[in-house]
């Protein structure tokens, strides 16, 4: 299952057409879902994650937790919805979109891609924008 939850204020509109185009993004991946929990928060809640579990000092958009098995996506996403705000006036994208772009790269991650060189960077995006494009919404 997916679920969606609020450690802020935040309420994710469209939940129910995210929902279906997370699955559609899932099944295009080649893979099962398990249990996937979007966590939305703000910046504070996520740094202390970040400074907690992977001794990082940097405020980030996104943290993954990966619990999935070779066929089955599972695990835990924090979004802060601060950074995600910061980074559509940055990029100059729509918030909702910029959303989504996060939404997915946590998965992206669980089936194996990564963003650490600029290689990966590139592919990440390249794979971010495709699934992007899938929604109707």
């Amino acid at each position: 299952m997916i679920y969606f939850h609020s450690e802020n204020e935040f309420l994710l509109s469209n939940e129910s057409e995210t929902h279906n185009w997370i699955s559609k993004c899932i099944a295009s991946l080649e893979r099962s879902i398990g249990d996937i929990n979007y966590i939305f928060c703000n910046d504070k809640y996520l740094l202390k994650i970040n400074q907690e579990y992977l001794e990082h000092d940097t405020y980030t958009d996104i943290i993954s937790f990966d619990y999935s098995d070779t066929k089955t996506l599972s695990g835990d996403i924090f979004i802060s919805i601060d950074r995600v705000r910061e980074n559509s006036k940055l990029f100059k994208t729509i918030f909702s979109d910029e959303l989504h772009r996060v939404l997915i790269h946590g998965l992206l991650h669980f089936v194996g891609y990564n963003d650490k060189t600029d290689n990966q960077k590139l592919e990440m995006r390249k794979q971010e924008d495709y699934y992007l494009s899938l929604r109707t919404f």
